[in-house]
């Protein structure tokens, strides 16, 4: 696509797109004339709008002669035309607000933090932890229903209820309950489960079934307990231009931070990429709205990535400003559950 436009085509898309970004108004002719810095006609002005309109990169609303960028011309800008300035920020009063003791307090303070900067909504995932467990006891509760604990080396403890294909003696929970924890103890769930797939013939099979059924347990409970999203600041799309017109479109918005479910599939997606990740427009696939747009971050702790944030907002935002909130706020975190 950048290649199908000439240096003066993509001067005046950059320039419609900064000047709708700044003033949400339909960008007219003369207004692109003058803020663009080229010495045009009008009529010449007209013809590239239209080349740029077939293109798919503007529109033009029925209630204005004027144009405003589509979702590929803000991918385009984005990708090829955004020159992103130092955004200045007080590091200090910013650290101030995540204690480094506190991991579930950093979290949600990042994302009032993001939403604040932003004036959009702040999102950011808990950071998942190692599925390592220390410790791990069987309790029978009645014939064929057992209650699993699950305790971590931090003192974390995870308990689930499963449901056995047949009756276990108490003698037979022991057993099983000293062998898993005097043999896999110290490794993580999945190390657990692999070792189980080679070493079950060894076992007797009442056992190795119990055991098999104790660490889906296991997986299950501690995939539900990092299951956890902060979002800070939604009342905030209710003063959006873009949105605050059209009630069911805020319906969808909400219904999205209501459910939680799309946007987890989204950040989790963004947490295997480096860098700030941009998604306009519902091109993600996963958060398929037109008027939305996503910019979003990995953090890390101790080198290893555990979570992502970002901030939500309509497709018209300055994103030069929200790559930079975004990146400083994810060093932020990242510094934050990095100190011991």
């Amino acid at each position: 696509m950048k290649t199908m436009l000439d240096e003066r085509a993509k001067t005046l898309l950059k320039t419609l797109v900064e000047r709708y970004i700044a003033d949400g108004q339909p960008v007219g002719s003369r207004t692109l004339s003058r803020a663009s810095g080229l010495e045009l006609s009008p009529a010449t002005i007209r013809n590239v709008m239209a080349d740029l309109e077939e293109l798919g990169l503007i529109a033009s609303p029925h209630t204005s002669a004027g144009r405003v960028p589509t979702a590929r011309g803000y991918r385009l800008f984005v990708d090829t035309m955004l020159t992103a300035q130092p955004l200045q920020l007080d590091s200090a009063t910013n650290e101030a607000t995540l204690p480094p003791d506190q991991p579930q307090r950093v979290i949600a303070n990042a994302a009032q933090l993001l939403s604040s900067l932003s004036s959009f909504v702040g999102v950011v995932t808990a950071p998942r932890k190692p599925s390592v467990f220390h410790h791990i006891e069987f309790m029978r509760l009645s014939e064929k229903r057992v209650l699993v604990i699950i305790v971590a080396p931090d003192g974390d403890v995870q308990n689930r209820v499963i449901f056995t294909a047949q009756d276990y003696s108490p003698s037979q929970l022991i057993e099983a309950s000293n062998y898993l924890t005097a043999t896999y103890a110290g490794l993580t769930i999945e190390q657990v489960r692999e070792r189980l797939k080679t070493e079950v013939d060894a076992l007797r099979g009442e056992i190795a079934a119990l055991m098999q059924a104790a660490v889906q347990a296991g997986s299950d409970a501690i995939a539900d307990s990092q299951d956890q999203l902060v979002i800070s600041g939604e009342r905030n799309l209710l003063t959006v231009q873009d949105f605050s017109s059209d009630m069911g479109s805020l319906r969808k918005l909400f219904d999205l931070f209501e459910q939680k479910t799309q946007l987890m599939r989204l950040l989790e997606v963004s947490s295997r990429a480096e860098g700030v990740r941009i998604y306009i427009g519902g091109e993600s696939m996963v958060v398929p709205y037109e008027e939305l747009s996503v910019v979003s971050a990995p953090y890390v702790v101790d080198g290893q990535v555990v979570g992502t944030l970002g901030v939500i907002g309509p497709t018209r935002m300055a994103y030069d400003r929200m790559i930079q909130i975004v990146d400083i706020t994810s060093r932020l975190v990242s510094n934050a559950l990095s100190q011991k």
